[in-house]
């Protein structure tokens, strides 16, 4: 074998390794002692650490983005080593992604300077990692992060942003200083719930051991872009009451979320709408008056309201049968709907032949003047099988104490009054 000393291994060592650097993060500076093949068109000769950490982390995998600016509050905190730690990561240069090995050694137990070994890996091994990582996908891909902590010492440790590294990062961070950073990460309006539902005495008081409690809300991506997630805590299962340990997950359930949500919603406008019509039931639109009156109140603007009948619909289905009766209904509709597309106007129907419209933004000298406009349309249009229509008309505005029961006596009792004065007409009270 030869004889080698301490002196010719150093030597081969330093053939062998592609790149050395000297950092030290207390002063936030690095300094490159050797550098070549990739290293030396990515790695200055020196430079502050924290855009070191930012080339080697902080970008997507097998991509050269760079992560968003809210995640960089961890850069001081993942450039901090506990001891000798090894990792690999991926890095993008002129649109050619390069597997390297970094390992990293501190100088010594007490100061924050780390000496770092960079190697690059071979082709073979790069596809080794990535089919590696595709087994793995299928079981992890919809954890983003995920870290354990202790509530008793205030400590998070073993953090691990899948989409940085597949190793968990060897630095620890104050779990009260952790809550008050990823904050901002979560959507505005999910910032309350997140910060209860994170707080250590919420989950002290609210979490058995062995139990597992978890909330969805939206949070930024590495991109910077909102997505659902659904954010996990385990607590560790022991026999101590006082011992309260958790792991806590960031799971991305963001497709499944808005599969759900168009699922949520196509229920509910099968729920809201009337079957031959696709208008508003009788149910959704007096939920529509109720909101209506609340939005009056809230912002002073004027609401109306108007009801609508068909004259002499009984004998339609006398003569012409249901069938046809649901054509002119459907026809009838239609001509309502396409008369109001330009307003602020939602309509339902009542039951039968009868419909209600909720007109915002709108007083009752418009809304007369639309009515009759309205009315003089019917009266033009020519329906399938059974020829000319008329309609009665109902109006009433929204007046001061009103609620739903007396908005909707009213307007009914104005159609009603319009059909007994010779139908054809409107009246308003």
């Amino acid at each position: 074998m030869g004889d080698y000393t301490k002196e010719t291994v150093s030597d081969l060592l330093f053939q062998k390794i592609d790149a050395i650097i000297i950092v030290d993060a207390q002063k936030d500076t690095y300094k490159t002692v050797k550098k070549t093949g990739l290293f030396e068109n990515i790695l200055d000769d020196e430079g502050p650490y924290q855009k070191l950490v930012e080339m080697l982390w902080f970008h997507l995998n097998d991509d050269s983005t760079k992560i968003a600016d809210d995640y960089h509050v961890f850069v001081p905190m993942i450039g901090k080593f506990k001891g000798k730690y090894v990792d690999k990561i991926k890095l993008k240069y002129q649109e050619q992604t390069h597997l390297v090995q970094i390992s990293i050694y501190p100088v010594d137990d007490i100061s924050n300077r780390y000496m770092f070994i960079l190697d690059e890996l071979d082709n073979s091994e790069y596809i080794r990692e990535f089919l590696t990582g595709k087994k793995v996908d299928t079981i992890q891909s919809s954890f983003l992060f995920s870290m354990y902590v202790d509530l008793i010492k205030d400590i998070a440790y073993s953090i691990n942003v899948t989409e940085i590294s597949s190793n968990p990062q060897n630095y620890d961070v104050k779990y009260t200083v952790w809550r008050t950073m990823i904050v901002n990460m979560i959507w505005p309006e999910d910032q309350k719930l997140f910060m209860e539902r994170t707080d250590p005495e919420y989950l002290k008081k609210n979490l058995e051991p062995g139990r597992t409690t978890s909330f969805d809300c939206q949070m930024k991506n590495l991109n910077g872009v909102f997505i659902w997630v659904k954010l996990i805590f385990s607590r560790a299962a022991t026999t101590n009451d006082d011992d309260f340990r958790f792991v806590f997950m960031v799971q991305n359930i963001h497709e499944s979320s808005l599969k759900l949500f168009d699922t949520l919603k196509d229920y509910e406008e099968l729920a809201s709408k009337d079957p031959l019509t696709s208008i508003f039931n009788h149910g959704r639109i007096e939920t529509e008056i109720t909101n209506s009156i609340e939005s009056a109140n809230s912002t002073g603007k004027p609401v109306s309201y108007m009801m609508i009948d068909i004259d002499h619909f009984k004998t339609v289905n006398d003569k012409f049968g249901h069938s046809t009766g649901d054509i002119v209904l459907k026809q009838f509709v239609n001509t309502i709907v396409d008369f109001i597309k330009d307003y602020d106007i939602k309509i339902g129907r009542w039951g039968g032949e009868e419909f209600v419209c909720v007109c915002y933004d709108m007083d009752m000298e418009r809304l007369k003047f639309l009515s009759k406009l309205l009315k003089d349309l019917i009266v033009e249009v020519e329906f399938e099988k059974v020829g000319k229509l008329t309609c009665s008309i109902g109006l009433t505005e929204l007046k001061k104490g009103d609620t739903t029961a007396v908005v909707f006596d009213r307007v009914d009792s104005a159609m009603y009054k319009a059909k007994s004065q010779g139908r054809n007409c409107i009246v308003i009270e």
